[in-house]
């Protein structure tokens, strides 16, 4: 059962990708469906004996590398991160799996889609189940290539390979980091198993290293290294430029990418190594305050955005953010808490976003929709459910795991426990105004408002086949229910699930000071959720002319990161490839010394020589007179320096 649910999604993606031309488009699409579904009930039964009846599992296959002290092998690990992550991922792919059935009913290239949504799968369970960090390298890489491919998917559209280019040469700068940290890990605990490794590191809390006179804390440096692996996948602040370009992809792939898996594996990143990080109060620090602007940042940026998928998108980010800062804070439960709930009504969001672009003619600018509440009933109602879970409406699923993170850094500010807790605090509620304000905006410009698109488009629009409206209304029930019906496990009190997985030091723990704060400090969420709210619709019903007009002009080119990035890292990059690479170098020092100065230089010789070619006797005689003499000269004078030579050694 457990090697199981690792095979199945390379049988599907195989025979999916190979067999596509025989099994056809739908023939494809319910095989790798059911084979995913099959996965997904694989992973409930391992969640049933791992985190509820306490039972973790290692599988070794096979040795894979054996070196001197390098020894690792094909080993999978289940324990209880491990399965709730396997249940969160496969419950998504499986319902995007079915959503795509019906989202590319007319494409003809649908058996390679569903290959590539298999792969994804397999490379992301790869990277959950891995025993050492050099397994989980793999993983890690794949998901990259996956995503590669799933964005890449319309290759025929120049912004589809603009996008996806960005995504992976951005994500290579965060996998260099991890690198990094993977030969830091093996330097000083000469191992990459996880279980040595943690089991080790009590023992290395002072332990120093020495690089070019500088001595540093080694869990500083190995936490930095690790964070750059972190913000690189999970698009946190600096790195995060690929996330909103990444939705040229179809809007199935944006579900799987941002909602469980790929943005996720940061995440889990960081949480799996707690033991480590936790001996770091520099990288927890790192952490905190760059989720806390990376919520705030992101949030902003989403108010002026008019692409639907793009607001969900810089949506994505700023939870991403809430995670981040709340492992900063050392909640790493939490953290997974809102990773599994952000996982399913995010899904929800995009889900029913395309369900939207489907129905209106692949149509994304808000400004071009308007009034589609009568015609799409379903979709407005989870597309109000999953925003209102995003916002953290009380008793759904957003609200048990978002407030709880407020809650927790509010109790860092009132004890004043560090400067970047305060700034969690802040930043963190401010962000929940924002997030407030875009999606209610979203809402208003695609359901409410009047209608801005041409006549003829609203004639064809209706409700979307069964093979969509199935995942929607499952993810509606489970933006409901599940942050309820899971709390207690994830972040109860006295829970067992994470005793032998997260490690966190007891005077980090503040769940019991975060039930005794000020009842309005837990309303506070609520209340800025209701600002946000209120300027939404106040903003939507009145004619406003904004006198920051330059200020909202800012953050509608998302800050400027894009044009920083080109002026002062892209183009002098590509001005040195073009003039000193290319034209200085290649076109230049090694043609000239190379094939080009050979192709010029043999021809000139070649003639020389045959000018020797006279065909006179007397011309060849004459040569070769003179080159015997020349070699009877050059003897007589060799001979004759040893002989001086030996008689000056004599009679020395």
């Amino acid at each position: 059962m457990y090697l199981s649910i690792i095979l199945i999604p390379l049988i599907s993606t195989v025979i999916s990708g190979f067999c596509g031309r025989w099994l056809g488009r739908y023939g494809s699409s319910i095989f790798s469906s059911s084979f995913i579904l099959l996965n997904l009930l694989i992973s409930l039964f391992i969640f049933f004996e791992v985190n509820i009846c306490g039972t973790s599992t290692i599988l070794k296959l096979s040795p894979w590398l054996s070196s001197d002290l390098l020894i690792t092998h094909w080993a999978f690990l289940f324990d209880s991160l491990t399965s709730t992550m396997l249940v969160v991922v496969n419950s998504i792919s499986s319902l995007v799996h079915v959503y795509s059935i019906g989202y590319l009913d007319e494409d003809p290239h649908t058996p390679r889609f569903m290959s590539y949504l298999s792969i994804f799968t397999f490379f992301m369970l790869i990277l959950v189940t891995a025993d050492s960090v050099m397994q989980m390298f793999v993983g890690w890489e794949g998901v990259g290539i996956a995503s590669y491919l799933l964005i890449n998917f319309w290759f025929t559209r120049l912004p589809a390979n603009q996008a996806a280019l960005k995504a992976i040469i951005t994500n290579r700068v965060g996998d260099f980091g991890l690198s990094l940290a993977i030969l830091l890990s093996f330097l000083t605990f000469g191992s990459l198993d996880y279980l040595t490794i943690f089991s080790l590191s009590p023992l290395f809390e002072l332990y120093k290293i020495t690089f070019m006179n500088l001595t540093l804390n080694y869990f500083s440096v190995f936490g930095f290294f690790l964070f750059l692996g972190a913000i690189g996948k999970s698009a946190q602040l600096g790195l995060h430029v690929w996330l909103p370009d990444a939705m040229e992809g179809p809007t199935p792939v944006s579900a799987l990418i941002h909602a469980a898996t790929m943005v996720t594996a940061g995440i889990f990143l960081i949480i799996r190594f707690s033991p480590l990080l936790e001996f770091s109060p520099f990288t927890l620090m790192l952490l905190t305050l760059t989720g806390s602007l990376t919520a705030f940042f992101a949030s902003l940026t989403g108010i002026f955005q008019s692409d639907i998928k793009k607001i969900i998108a810089y949506s994505t980010c700023s939870q991403l953010g809430y995670m981040m800062f709340s492992c900063g804070l050392s909640h790493y439960n939490l953290s997974l808490f809102h990773l599994a709930n952000h996982a399913f009504f995010k899904a929800l969001l995009f889900l029913a976003a395309g369900a939207v672009i489907h129905s209106i003619s692949d149509e994304q600018d808000l400004r071009r929709m308007g009034a589609l509440s009568p015609i799409l009933p379903l979709t407005y109602s989870v597309f109000v459910i999953g925003s209102l879970a995003l916002v953290g409406f009380p008793f759904l699923t957003g609200f048990y795991s978002k407030d709880l993170i407020l809650e927790i850094t509010q109790v860092f500010r009132n004890q004043n426990l560090f400067f970047f807790g305060t700034t969690a605090c802040v930043f963190g509620n401010l962000a929940v105004i924002f997030t407030s304000f875009y999606s209610f905006r979203l809402l208003f410009f695609t359901f409410i408002n009047s209608a801005n698109s041409a006549r003829h488009s609203y004639l064809v629009v209706s409700e979307s086949n069964n093979f969509i409206t199935l995942p929607l209304i499952i993810l509606a029930f489970a933006s409901v229910f599940v942050g309820y019906l899971s709390k207690d496990f994830f972040v109860g009190f006295g829970t067992p699930a994470w005793n032998n997985v997260i490690f966190s030091f007891p005077n980090h723990l503040y769940f019991i000071e975060s039930e005794f704060i000020h009842p309005f400090l837990k309303w506070l969420p609520f209340l800025f959720s209701f600002i946000g709210f209120f300027i939404a619709l106040f903003l939507n019903t009145q004619n406003v002319n904004f006198f920051f007009y330059k200020l909202a002009f800012f953050i509608n080119k998302k800050w400027y990161w894009d044009s920083f990035y080109a002026r002062f890292l892209i183009f002098p990059l590509l001005n040195f490839g073009l003039i000193v690479s290319f034209k200085t170098l290649d076109r230049g020092f090694i043609e000239i010394t190379g094939p080009y100065g050979i192709m010029q230089v043999v021809p000139k010789w070649a003639w020389v020589v045959s000018k020797l070619q006279s065909g006179q006797l007397t011309q060849y005689t004459f040569f070769f007179t003179l080159t015997l003499m020349s070699i009877f000269s050059f003897t007589f004078l060799k001979l004759t320096s040893l002989y001086f030579f030996f008689t000056l050694i004599f009679f020395i």
